[in-house]
């Protein structure tokens, strides 16, 4: 699987997602630093990977766009360390299945792991 993990967090994360077998970009190393998050969300669907952030922004523009993907997960409710963060990752890479989020929102905290299917249809 793949995984293109934002500028605010910290690219330390790529060795975790190789140690569980995948393959990662942080926006810094890809000429992404300055990308806007519609772009990150564009690049990371044609890419097929999925998202690793820390900004809020990421899933109402998913919600927005009524997409399927790409797949989202959101660390939330607090600054993280660099070793935290790590340890949230490896709790999700642990617990959800890829198919799962490729096509989810999977919002982490140090107590659990949400999980919200995609596209998120708005109600008219």
């Amino acid at each position: 699987m793949k995984f293109l993990i934002d500028m605010p967090v910290s690219p330390l994360l790529l060795r975790v997602l190789h140690v569980f077998g995948h393959e990662g970009v942080h926006a810094s190393h890809s000429g992404k630093d300055c990308a806007s998050d519609s772009e990150l969300l564009d690049w990371a669907r044609r890419e097929k990977s999925c998202v690793i952030t820390a900004d809020l922004d990421f899933p109402r523009l998913l919600a927005l766009s009524e997409s399927d993907g790409p797949g989202l997960i959101l660390s939330r409710s607090g600054n993280y360390s660099d070793s935290e963060m790590c340890d949230l990752l490896e709790r999700v890479l642990k617990t959800v299945p890829p198919e799962v989020m490729n096509r989810a929102i999977c919002v982490v905290d140090k107590m659990r792991i949400r999980i919200t299917k995609l596209p998120l249809i708005r109600s008219k």
